[in-house]
C-alpha cells in the first residue's frame, strides 16, 4: 500500500509526486498487488482527471477533537497504466485551492486535524476494502501519523497485524514551526497511548519524524539526503536504502520491500 502526499500527473511533477506515480505503477507491473491513496487537495482537477466518487467506500464519519467529519473516498485511473488512485476526500478539510501553505506560504492552522483525518481515511478504507497489506509506504511527513495509527490504533485489527511500515524522505518535504499545540492531545483521544506520544508535546517536524521512525521498519531516502533527518534515522537504527537515482532505481526499491517482508 502506498500512502502519498503527492502523485502526479494530479498535482505538478515533483520529486516526490513523480515517485509517487512510478514506483507502485513498476511494482505493480511486476507481481504485487498495490493500492495507492494520497489527499483530494484542492488543486487536483476533477474533471480533467476524471475522479469519481466511490458511494460503497464513503459515508463514514470520523471524529476528530470531537467534531465529525465525513469521509469522502473517491477514484481516478492512471493515464496509461492499470493503476488506481484512491483519494480521501472531505469538504472542510481538501476543497481549498492549496495544498498545505495559504496564498502566503504559512502552513494551515488545521494540518494537524488534516493529516489525522487522512491517515484514518486511508486505514478505514482499506478495513472496508478487506485487504490486507504486507507493505505500507510512507511518502510524505503528511502521512506519517499512518505508522502510529496502524501500531497503536489499529494495533488489533487482523488486517494490519503483520503490516511492515516503510518510510520515504525526499530533501525538502519538511514544514517549519509545529502541527499546533494539541496534536499529542487530539491522538490520545484516538486511543493512542500517551506515553507513545510523549515526544508530541511539542508537535515539530523532526519529532514527528522520530515518531514515525519508532514504529518503521525501513527507510528509504529518494535523492538528496536532508542531513538532519539522516542523522534521526542513523539514531534509529532501521534499514536504509538511498536511492540516488530514485526514477532510475525502481527494482532496488521492490527488492528493499522484501527484504523488509522477511525481517522479524
Amino acid at each position: 500500500m502506498f500512502i502519498c502526499s503527492e502523485i502526479a500527473p494530479f498535482v505538478p511533477d515533483s520529486e516526490m509526486s513523480v515517485m509517487g506515480r512510478l514506483l507502485p505503477q513498476w511494482v505493480q507491473d511486476n507481481g504485487r498487488e498495490i493500492r495507492s491513496f494520497m489527499p483530494r487537495f484542492g488543486h487536483v482537477n476533477e474533471r480533467r482527471n476524471q475522479l469519481h466518487e466511490v458511494i460503497r467506500l464513503s459515508g463514514l464519519n470520523l471524529i476528530i477533537d470531537d467534531t465529525d467529519h465525513p469521509l469522502i473516498i473517491k477514484v481516478a485511473s492512471m493515464p496509461g497504466s492499470r493503476t488506481q488512485v484512491y483519494f480521501i476526500d472531505n469538504d472542510d478539510f481538501f476543497q481549498r485551492k492549496n495544498a498545505l501553505v495559504d496564498d502566503d506560504g504559512m502552513p494551515f492552522e488545521d494540518n494537524d486535524e488534516r493529516s489525522i483525518f487522512f491517515v484514518r481515511g486511508v486505514l478505514e478504507t482499506i478495513k472496508k476494502l478487506r485487504w490486507k497489506p504486507n507493505i505500507v509506504h510512507c511518502q510524505g511527513w503528511f502521512t506519517f501519523l499512518a505508522t502510529l495509527y496502524m501500531k497503536r490504533a489499529y494495533k488489533d485489527d487482523p488486517i494490519f497485524s503483520r503490516t511492515k511500515i516503510i518510510l520515504a524522505f525526499t530533501e525538502n518535504d519538511i514544514f517549519e514551526g509545529t502541527l499546533g499545540a494539541r496534536l499529542r492531545e487530539k491522538l490520545v483521544s484516538d486511543g493512542i497511548r500517551a506515553k507513545d506520544v510523549e515526544t508530541l508535546e511539542t508537535a515539530s517536524y523532526e519529532n514527528l519524524v522520530k515518531v514515525a521512525l519508532t514504529f518503521a521498519n525501513g527507510v528509504i531516502f529518494f535523492g538528496k539526503k536532508n542531513p538532519k533527518v539522516s542523522t534521526w534515522v542513523r539514531a534509529a537504527q532501521k534499514p536504509v536504502l538511498h536511492c540516488k537515482k530514485p526514477q532510475q532505481e525502481l527494482e532496488i526499491c521492490n527488492d528493499f520491500y522484501t527484504q523488509i517482508m522477511r525481517t522479524r
